[in-house]
């Protein structure tokens, strides 16, 4: 009798379980988040590990850390598929799939130099609408510059 290989990684006491991340994505949604790794939280980024859904996906577990609304829209718009998973006491007591919103604020930044959003001294939230779901476009509602998925990941407003 052959044994299965598993991967066992403990459980968080309380904290959030992002899942169901494209594969190759975890590192992209790290990096969004801000998380370096000296911030002292337990983190554990599991990589193309099987899916039934996905055939391959990433997981990522922060341990005292809850999302923004801000950090979950990044979220899906680099991982459409994720689940957010909600862990107090070891257990889920909150279970969510992203949804790329219509609008997005305070997310990306516009890649236009002259757009009124990059100008210093402007009161003005960076704001960005939904033109396509697949693939991924959003268009800034100031200058009307048309972004795709594949730029969302260095257009992000990194956490600090």
């Amino acid at each position: 009798m052959s044994e299965e290989p598993t991967l066992v990684v403990s459980k968080i006491r309380s904290g959030t379980v992002i899942d169901h991340i494209p594969a190759g994505k975890a590192l992209d949604i790290i990096s969004v988040l801000g998380i370096a790794g000296k911030e002292g939280l337990r983190i554990a980024i599991l990589m193309n590990v099987e899916s039934k859904k996905l055939g391959k996906k990433d997981i990522i577990k922060i341990e005292g850390r809850r999302l923004s609304p801000e950090d979950v829209s990044a979220i899906a718009l680099i991982a459409p598929t994720a689940t957010i998973n909600i862990i107090e006491d070891f257990a889920v007591v909150e279970k969510y799939k992203v949804m790329v919103p219509n609008i997005v604020m305070d997310v990306l930044v516009c890649p236009n130099p002259t757009c009124i959003s990059n100008k210093k001294g402007e009161a003005i939230r960076t704001r960005f609408r939904l033109t396509s779901r697949d693939p991924l476009k959003l268009q800034c509602e100031y200058c009307g510059t048309i972004i795709s998925g594949d730029e969302v990941v260095r257009l992000v407003i990194r956490k600090r």
